[in-house]
């Protein structure tokens, strides 16, 4: 069932073409030979982002502003009747471009990245996985079948995360991702139950026109908003469950991009935004997640300044992104936070890959301390991720600019100490990006006996393409203020319900970004000073460093705090079992059970002899012992 938009009904090809890649190449993987599978599950997602253009663009001249594709009843029980559709709107498609378009270009450099490993066709085939899943997510039209893209994109998650599964470590963190996940969707699952309990439905249309009539703040609206922002938290890495995120960098470059900077932990920001009509009636829940957002992006950010690693470094940079994307929902905001969603997918994506292309050109090694003087031996990789990094940190006209500086804007709206806390996070952002560009590119070589030199153009295109969009990706939302119409805005108001702030004016606008474009410029020349002009290097860690520096370094110790006060008790508890219960009861039980059933076997198997007369005799003995039986009774 299509409602009365011309070629909607093609919208089952934008999942179902990942979907057939997957198939293809997993079925297939010991057949596939060199970049064959790569080439595949990549055409698979550049058709994928073709049909959701086409979508864009039939919707538009559709003059609607939703469809949704019904493509089965699904679950028919009593009252319920939940049925497997999809919703094609201004929210899922701007969802579906970004997962397509980025997605197709990570898939593309993959096959430069990834070429000569073992196990490469798996790689593809999980990575297409992935892809169907994200899109089942943001495609469809009900909650029970979100839930099963979100739960489909956490189980590719632990399957990418420990793709190279023969280093300990990694199996930990793919470990450690997905109990965190499940964690979260434990607060999702209560969530989805009190809806249906609530509503009697589970569908979007339904479900937000019955909570429509409820009045503001009502105990269930803001239970049910806790309990799916429980499954947001551990999706989208905030505080408490946000430690999986950076020990996820332990997969492949390409799937740090992909998953964990593009797509999947922006999963719990879009389930909010599509849910905005729930939390606007939550005033209580919007300020638990501006707490949560605003202490996430101030943690991760100040961890961020200690570390090495070059992918740690961008792993705390995406968990304080995406607190910034949970302060614009907790201000009610909600365009604005998929708006930043949209740009960090430019220029995040674009930072991983541009780190994966340094690391293949160092021979592995991801010590930021170690590299160094790159700039002239990969000169496209220096430029593009100088693009990443100017963006990231909300330099115009870059388009990380456009969408914190609108955040900003929002938290001054709302609260002066928000602001302030939000703007000095985004300078924290900006020292830390900048420490790592000019130690990874600038000054000489440290690393000894290796030969850096350019990715090759598999690898290097899709930096070019993401770059352009890291520059002119702002463009889509020029502000009044700027001369433009927000087209982004407008273009998401019939999706998302924004709460209407109150609206400051032009010259105290223009204020706030004179201000932080100044302390931004200051930022980056001290950060110039520091690791260019003096060529600082930090060091790693020491008892001599003060106790602030060794704490921030080891990143508060939050991993030690968890294992120590989860871990390791539920480790104790299941080697009292191990040994106490399953070794001395359950182990000793099964195996009498065996012995009895083996005994009991030969004891009737004596019943079976072979001899004729022994049969005719216990036949007439078993029909005198049956009569015999009835008369009785």
């Amino acid at each position: 069932m299509v409602e009365q938009v011309p070629y909607i009904n093609f919208a089952w090809l934008v999942p179902a073409l990942p979907l057939l890649g997957f198939l293809i190449t997993g079925l297939a993987y010991k057949r596939l030979k060199h970049n064959q599978a790569g080439i595949i599950a990549s055409t698979m997602v550049v058709l994928s982002f073709l049909v959701s253009a086409a979508l864009f663009f039939v919707l538009q001249s559709s003059g609607k502003d939703s469809a949704t594709v019904t493509l089965f009843n699904w679950i028919v029980i009593g009252n319920m009747n939940i049925p497997f559709a999809l919703l094609i709107d201004h929210l899922s498609l701007t969802m579906m471009l970004i997962i397509t378009g980025v997605g197709a270009l990570i898939h593309i450099y993959s096959i430069g990245y990834m070429h000569g490993d073992d196990r490469v066709n798996s790689f593809f085939a999980q990575m297409n996985l992935f892809t169907f899943s994200m899109l089942l997510l943001v495609m469809g039209a009900n909650y029970l079948v979100l839930f099963i893209g979100w739960e489909g994109v956490g189980l590719c998650s632990y399957l990418l995360i420990g793709f190279w599964f023969k280093n300990p470590a990694f199996n930990y963190a793919a470990r450690k991702a997905f109990v965190m996940n499940r964690i979260g969707d434990l607060g999702f699952i209560l969530g989805i139950i009190l809806l249906f309990l609530t509503f009697k439905s589970v569908t979007f249309s339904e479900v937000f026109s019955h909570a429509a009539k409820l009045q503001p703040g009502a105990p269930v609206i803001t239970l049910i908003t806790l309990f799916l922002l429980i499954g947001a938290v551990g999706k989208s890495a905030q505080i408490p469950l946000f430690t999986w995120l950076p020990d996820a960098m332990a997969g492949p470059t390409p799937v740090s991009a992909l998953i964990h900077a593009a797509t999947m932990v922006t999963a719990g920001i879009y389930m909010i935004a599509r849910s905005s009509i729930l939390y606007n009636l939550a005033p209580i829940t919007l300020n638990v997640i501006i707490v949560i957002g605003l202490a996430t992006a101030l943690l991760a950010a100040i961890i961020g300044l200690k570390q090495n690693d070059i992918k740690k470094v961008l792993a705390y940079s995406t968990v304080s992104q995406l607190g910034y994307m949970f302060i614009a929902l907790g201000l009610g905001a909600y365009s604005t936070a998929v708006f930043h969603v949209t740009t960090h997918a430019f220029f995040k994506a674009l930072l991983f890959l541009g780190a994966g292309s340094v690391i293949h050109a160092m021979g592995g090694e991801q010590d930021i301390r170690k590299m160094g003087g790159l700039r002239k031996k990969m000169p496209y990789t220096y430029f593009t991720f100088l693009a990443g990094t100017l963006a990231i940190s909300g330099i115009p006209p870059f388009s990380g600019f456009f969408s914190k500086d609108l955040i900003l804007a929002k938290a001054y709206e709302h609260n002066i100490l928000i602001y302030i806390l939000a703007l000095g996070g985004a300078l924290i952002t900006c020292f830390y990006m900048f420490r790592l560009l000019y130690l990874v590119f600038s000054g000489e070589q440290r690393l000894p006996g290796v030969h850096p030199h350019e990715s090759p153009r598999v690898m290097t295109i899709p930096l070019v393409i993401l770059s352009i969009l890291a520059v002119f990706g702002g463009f889509l939302n020029i502000p009044s203020l700027l001369g433009g119409d927000s087209k982004f805005t407008t273009f998401l108001q019939c999706a998302v319900i924004s709460k209407v702030p109150e609206e400051i004016s032009r010259y105290t606008e223009i204020a706030l970004i004179v201000i932080s474009l100044i302390l931004l410029i200051r930022v980056i020349i001290f950060v110039y000073w520091r690791y260019v002009k003096k060529a600082l290097i930090p060091a790693g860690e020491t008892e001599t460093k003060p106790f602030f520096s060794r704490l921030v370094y080891n990143k508060f110790y939050i991993d030690e705090i968890y294992i120590a006060l989860f871990e390791k008790h539920f480790g104790y508890l299941s080697d009292f079992f191990f040994h106490k219960i399953e070794n001395t009861v359950l182990d000793p039980v099964v195996d009498e059970i065996g012995a009895a059933t083996s005994r009991f076997g030969t004891m009737v198997r004596r019943l079976q002899p072979g001899n004729m007369s022994f049969y005719l005799f216990a036949m007439v003995a078993g029909i005198l012992l049956f009569i015999v039986f009835i008369l009785i009774i």
